[in-house]
């Protein structure tokens, strides 16, 4: 079987890499002395460290091995060695039956024919498509095909706000990006800043790419799949996320370290900064912190006057099944038990999930503004990030461009819209290279 390159290449170059692969079976998969399954499940790091998402995860795999007799062997794996990890899986053969992805690799993923369908017999068996939010199901995989993969955790982008910081400025939530720059500018002050950003996760900057751009009405992909990094509506929006540390200097140069949004949360947390733009999945860490949930507040992320209200892309965890599973059955009884709704219930809460089941209420946080704004930002002001085989590319080579533009602010030189084009010309050929 050819493999599609999931860790696509960085920004500097273009890289394809194909191989052979899918051996039949994962290795650590099988009877057990009983006669029961034992399956091997990969879980991202959705808590506040792996060591908790394995408090959390460990009671409901044993409330799931009582009711089927099927055992889970658990690894979870940080989002930075996750991608690599499951590339290596796909290539090699040696993998999880299970594994928790992030929905905007779900079409990349699906192109390397390594993940098992969910045709209509599959869903059958974990409880049928409709019982998923249509929006979060959409993520599953390419268009008109059967998706490799089911919503398991839903998250949006919203901007949290430090009320005490706003209340003693004499400000109010933006609604604008206007708004939000002539905040930020008033609250940086007294060795403070008006932002934290993840100016040096590739992922973050990705996100960001993507979400200024749908604002400005720019597509990143055409629609025969092809890249369109290099619009103007792609490269100002950019410049307007960079322009937040290089311009507006109501970011700490520092934050083009920042490789993950949980260094962005903590300094919103402990009151460095008095802005963060970041997933609901942030309340776990903003508490561990000591900051209650009524000291902050979350608007959806302002786009400028007059521009597309598009304040997020749909976020969330998907599971997928790899083919090659030799426990399909205990798999997809799995995958039911993941996404019942008293496990669901069960997860969201210390996950600080938006349900992905119909007609689910947010049980993430006791604040009923909190729950409202974060919901209605996911139904009604999200976009999917491109469901084309190249988005994971995308993510790589214009978020790693990113991080460098960023270095670049940091150590006192200057990016331009000419920098920036230069830079996504580069990423388009990298894509365009890799096909």
């Amino acid at each position: 079987m050819k493999i599609r390159t999931f860790a696509a290449a960085a920004a500097i170059a273009a890289l394809a890499i194909t191989a052979t692969g899918c051996s039949g079976g994962t290795s650590n998969s099988g009877a057990t002395a009983g006669g029961g399954k034992t399956l091997t499940y990969w879980a991202s790091n959705q808590g506040t460290s792996l060591d908790n998402d394995k408090e959390v995860l460990t009671p409901q795999l044993k409330k799931f091995q009582d009711e089927t007799g099927i055992k889970v062997n658990l690894e979870v794996i940080g989002w930075n060695d996750l991608q690599t990890r499951i590339q290596t899986a796909v290539t090699s053969g040696q993998a999880p039956d299970v594994l928790n992805i992030g929905n905007t690799w779900a079409a990349s993923l699906q192109s390397t024919g390594a993940f098992m369908p969910f045709d209509s017999a599959a869903f059958t068996a974990i409880g049928g498509k409709d019982k998923f939010v249509k929006t979060a199901m959409d993520t599953g995989g390419m268009p008109g095909q059967d998706p490799t993969s089911v919503p398991l955790y839903g998250l949006a982008y919203g901007l949290y706000y430090n009320k005490a910081m706003f209340k003693d400025a004499g400000l109010t939530p933006p609604t604008t990006w206007a708004e939000m720059v002539t905040d930020a500018k008033k609250l940086t002050t007294g060795g403070k800043y008006g932002f934290a950003l993840a100016a040096g996760s590739y992922t973050e900057n990705a996100h960001f790419a993507f979400i200024n751009a749908a604002q400005n009405g720019a597509d990143l992909f055409s629609a025969d799949g092809k890249p369109t990094f290099t619009s103007d509506g792609v490269v100002d929006g950019i410049s307007r996320y960079l322009d937040l540390m290089q311009t507006d200097k109501v970011v700490n140069v520092a934050n083009a370290q920042y490789d993950n949004g949980t260094k962005a949360v903590n300094d919103f947390a402990t009151g460095k900064v008095a802005m963060i733009l970041n997933q609901n999945n942030a309340d776990s860490s903003i508490v561990a912190n000591g900051m209650k949930n009524d000291q902050y507040g979350v608007v959806a992320f302002p786009a400028p006057a007059g521009a597309k209200d598009v304040a997020s892309h749909v976020a969330g965890i998907n599971m997928s099944i790899f083919k090659n599973t030799k426990n399909k059955d205990a798999a997809l009884k799995f995958v039911k038990f993941m996404t019942s709704p008293e496990t669901q219930t069960a997860l969201d809460k210390p996950f600080a999930a938006l349900p992905v089941l119909a007609g689910a209420k947010a049980v993430f946080t006791d604040n009923a503004q909190e729950a409202k704004t974060f919901s209605d930002i996911y139904a009604n002001k999200s976009k999917p990030l491109p469901l084309v085989p190249a988005e994971d590319q995308f993510e790589s080579t214009v978020g790693k461009a990113m991080n460098q533009m960023f270095a670049t602010i940091a150590s006192g030189g200057t990016v331009s819209k000419a920098d920036i084009k230069a830079a996504l010309t580069t990423a388009q050929q990298a894509v365009e290279a890799a096909g």
